[in-house]
């Protein structure tokens, strides 16, 4: 075998192409923050959703397929706030990656960035599906994705930081184009402003506090029971009473007491997207908000 002499060793590893900078391994608890971080990160990063836009992101199951994603990841992005108590630990615990734990830098909660409406004033499992911190659904508002995004920024540029000025380059660029549509949804937004709506579920806080409208019925008792005969019979009785306009209702969720609702009252239902990729047109979070917005006018105009 041909023994290469130092001189000549020497040369090669000076002229060898440096390698490639590894891609930032992200794993998104939720379609949004997949698609916030690949906005700040661009072609630095590589994203995976471990759930979909038609999928309730409190039922989910902790896969083989999830925990091995879990394993190789350098940051993880959830919403936090006891959103996915019910299986993200689970993933944790047996991916066994040290960097994605809980108070180390690579796990990141999107809920400490905004801050939190909904927070109960007793905790009884009596009351239903309620959150400790507070309502978790923060993605609903443009003005959270803002926040959102800047607090994500930093913790991008603090872990990869051969490519902080990049992530910073790029979060500059997404906040410009974001403000500037936020501007626009809320104009086109002004004639919700005082409306009076119902809810499926209480996951819209956070839309109808940025838009100023008023959620006054919920066509679930407690968040998270299904709604019997005699409930909704109540709510029918409401709905003239309060002044309903319309009903909120998430695409991924039973749309059978919407849809009830709607045919005895007689008043729209708007079906919203809830997160990117709840229906054909919210491809990114841009299109999301825009979908929502136009959603929304629609069922006001009746």
């Amino acid at each position: 075998m041909k023994r290469l002499s130092l001189a000549a060793f020497a040369a090669f590893v000076l002229t060898a192409p440096a390698p490639a900078h590894a891609a930032l391994n992200i794993f998104a608890c939720e379609p949004e923050w997949a698609a916030l971080a690949q906005e700040l990160g661009g072609d630095k990063v590589t994203t995976y959703a471990a759930t979909s836009g038609l999928q309730d992101p409190h039922q989910v199951q902790a896969r083989p397929s999830l925990i091995a994603r879990a394993r190789v990841a350098d940051l993880v992005v959830c919403t936090g706030a006891e959103l996915e108590v019910g299986w993200m630990p689970v993933v944790l615990r047996q991916a066994g990656n040290a960097r994605i734990q809980p108070g180390q830098p690579g796990y990141f909660d999107a809920a400490g960035a905004v801050r939190l409406l909904d927070i109960p004033t007793r905790l009884d499992r009596a009351d239903g599906d309620v959150h400790a911190a507070g309502n978790p659904h923060i993605q609903t508002s443009a003005r959270n994705i803002r926040a959102v995004a800047v607090a994500l920024s930093r913790r991008m540029q603090d872990i990869d930081t051969a490519e902080a000025a990049t992530y910073a380059k790029r979060t500059d660029d997404f906040l410009a184009r974001w403000d500037a549509a936020t501007k626009r949804w809320e104009e086109a937004a002004l004639p919700l402003k005082g409306v009076n709506v119902a809810v499926s579920h209480k996951s819209w806080i956070y839309l109808t506090a940025w838009l100023g409208m008023k959620e006054i019925l919920a066509l679930e008792p407690k968040p998270g029971i299904s709604p019997g005969p005699s409930y909704l019979a109540q709510v029918l009785a409401d709905v003239p009473r309060k002044s309903i306009r319309f009903i909120i209702h998430a695409a991924y969720e039973d749309a059978r007491p919407a849809e009830f609702v709607s045919e005895q009252a007689k008043i729209p239902v708007a079906t919203l997207p809830f997160t990117v990729g709840g229906d054909e047109k919210a491809h990114d979070l841009f299109s999301l908000f825009d979908d929502t917005i136009a959603r929304l006018l629609a069922a006001y105009a009746g």
